[in-house]
């Protein structure tokens, strides 16, 4: 019972940098067994900037191996963060830090988010990639938020 609980609460942890809400998707290859390969396009809104959303598309395995969850998705991925509502940055902000990651295989692939503080700019940076254990992915995308110059990102 104990274990269970464990599995249960690192489950919980592993998903609390952020929460995907989908916003729509659509087929790209038939499979006649299992779902259709497909391009899902994500929201997120970053936990620790108000009025911050970020769109990620990338690529979902479908047939029996995706239905299963066995699949290994594709390294592709596209982001594109916007304002959503009045910016608000309640405490300092790392100069870099991940704000999202996502498993995108059954165990060793991770679609990973950071963001990063250009302060000259006053800008948000937020890149995505993908990485394994052993070997990540050159591919990668990159979109930044400017932030009206009244409001100076706080910088630890």
């Amino acid at each position: 019972m104990k274990c269970k609980l464990l599995l249960v609460l690192l489950a919980l942890g592993a998903g609390a940098l952020a929460r995907a809400e989908s916003v729509g998707e659509v087929d790209t290859v038939f499979k006649l067994i299992g779902p259709d390969h497909k391009i899902v396009v994500d929201a997120y809104d970053d936990p620790k900037v108000q009025g911050v959303a970020c769109y990620v598309s990338r690529a979902k395995t479908g047939g029996i191996k995706g239905a299963l969850g066995l699949a290994e998705d594709k390294s592709d991925a596209s982001i594109a963060c916007r304002q959503v509502g009045p910016i608000s940055i309640p405490k300092a902000l790392p100069q870099q830090e991940e704000v999202f990651n996502e498993r995108i295989s059954l165990v060793f692939k991770r679609l990973r988010i950071v963001r990063m503080v250009d302060a000259k700019r006053n800008a948000l940076v937020y890149l995505t990639y993908s990485d394994r254990v052993i070997e990540g992915s050159p591919k990668n995308s990159v979109t930044a938020v400017a932030v009206d110059r009244a409001t100076p990102i706080p910088v630890k």
